[in-house]
């Protein structure tokens, strides 16, 4: 059926309707970016009440056995005890450095008896080998350490494995099953340690504070809505236009020719420069061109 043949009614309406179906799915993108941006506002605000509050024993904040609460991670803590140096492992592909560097997990155990993972901090790949040239050694006998919380990683869905000695994420139960028991509710990035050793690895960057794109891609979606309404309007001003030309044109294909006499009493004629004129409505100067084309011959 031709534009001519459907009702415009009914065109009208089924823009209308594809317009309206498209500023939802507009919406509820632009609702997902909101609720992210909600989310990382949540993260950054955690990081900045947390990160450099007062270091607390770790029993304040995580007691035997207990699962670390969300408010409290990057909380900083003191531990007081020994490194369990023979127990040392090494998470790979972890990116610091612009490289596949290492960082370096020692159990720690406390004075109370519990054992909690420390993670050091990294090393970067060998010269001629993947696996670290060298790693600084923790200090020996009684030590004070002031750690950040963490809550351990999930275990790799890839199902990816690592080389003895090594693990591929921070997932407690894995570094357990290698270490011995550990304290499961989380892990302590280090901060310090007293007495300080004569090398250590390279500290972990602070989380970074970047708010991320979702507050401009959620007014972007908005746009996006309104813009798709506007198109469907501009789309229905070009068809009412288009259809007043239609009609204006059938106008003067119906209006009537007037005769042009013959000179000296000869028969009528009709002017075919006329009755092209009559038939068509100027619109434009490519319209005129022709006339004038007309007009020379």
């Amino acid at each position: 059926m031709s534009r001519r043949e459907t009702p415009a009614a009914v065109r009208w309406a089924g823009y209308v309707a594809i317009a309206i179906l498209f500023a939802i799915a507009c919406g509820f993108l632009s609702h997902w970016q909101f609720s992210r941006n909600a989310e990382r506002t949540e993260q950054l605000q955690l990081v900045s009440d947390n990160y450099d509050a007062t270091p607390v024993p770790l029993a304040d904040l995580l007691p035997a056995g207990a699962e670390l609460p969300p408010s409290d991670e990057w909380r900083p803590v003191v531990l007081v005890g020994r490194y369990l140096a023979d127990k040392q492992l090494l998470v790979r592909n972890r990116p610091h450095g612009g490289s596949a560097a290492f960082e370096v997990l020692v159990p720690f155990q406390l004075d109370d008896g519990r054992v909690f993972l420390v993670d050091r901090g990294w090393v970067p790949p060998g010269n001629s080998q993947s696996d670290p040239d060298h790693v600084p050694a923790p200090p020996s006998g009684e030590v004070t350490v002031t750690v950040r919380l963490r809550p351990g990683e999930a275990v790799p869905s890839s199902g990816r494995t690592a080389d003895a000695g090594q693990v591929p994420v921070i997932n407690l139960g894995l570094v357990a099953e290698q270490t011995g028991p550990l304290e499961q509710g989380a892990y302590g990035l280090l901060v310090s340690e007293d007495p300080a050793p004569a090398s250590t690895p390279f500290a972990i960057d602070p989380p970074s504070d970047d708010p991320g794109p979702y507050l401009s891609y959620a007014v972007q979606w908005i746009l996006f809505a309104v813009m798709g309404f506007g198109f469907i309007g501009y789309v229905i001003r070009s068809e009412l236009r288009l259809r007043r030309e239609d009609d204006e044109e059938d106008e003067d294909d119906d209006a009537p020719v007037a005769p042009t006499p013959a000179p000296h009493g000869g028969r009528v004629r009709v002017d075919p420069v006329a009755l092209h004129r009559a038939r068509r409505r100027p619109r434009d100067r490519d319209a005129d061109d022709e006339d004038a084309l007309l007009d020379a011959r």
